[in-house]
């Protein structure tokens, strides 16, 4: 048992929309990642997705339709929903979702991690 300093891990790194894991729990993964610009459409087969923003501004599409989230705000994102975040400025969020989820779902591009790093 630890404390954890989510702005500290924040801080403790520079690039965008590549996930770092800051702690695990009964199979979930806690993640905090940068985002700026937009990301790719896509979803997640088999997992949902937790988005709550720590600073900044997020923006999530959906097919029908389009949600702001703010410091402080959250979202569950349900397995199957394509979506694409984007962020105009740089916006910093925390991630809950299963151990083994692949930030671009079931997508394989070059923003693809596959395992992200520990901090």
């Amino acid at each position: 048992m630890q404390v954890i300093d989510i702005q500290q891990k924040l801080d403790s790194f520079d690039d965008h929309w590549s996930p770092r894991v800051i702690a695990a729990l009964n199979g979930q993964h806690v993640k905090v990642v940068k985002l700026l610009g937009e990301f790719d459409w896509h979803f997640h087969k088999d997992e949902d997705e937790l988005f709550m923003v720590v600073e900044g501004e997020l923006t999530i599409h959906f097919r029908d339709r389009t949600i702001e989230l703010t410091r402080g705000q959250m979202c569950v994102i349900p397995r199957g929903i394509e979506h694409k975040p984007a962020a105009s400025e740089e916006c910093q969020v925390l991630l809950f979702e299963p151990a083994g989820t692949i930030n671009t779902g079931n997508l394989v591009n070059q923003r693809t991690v596959s395992s992200p790093d520990s901090i």
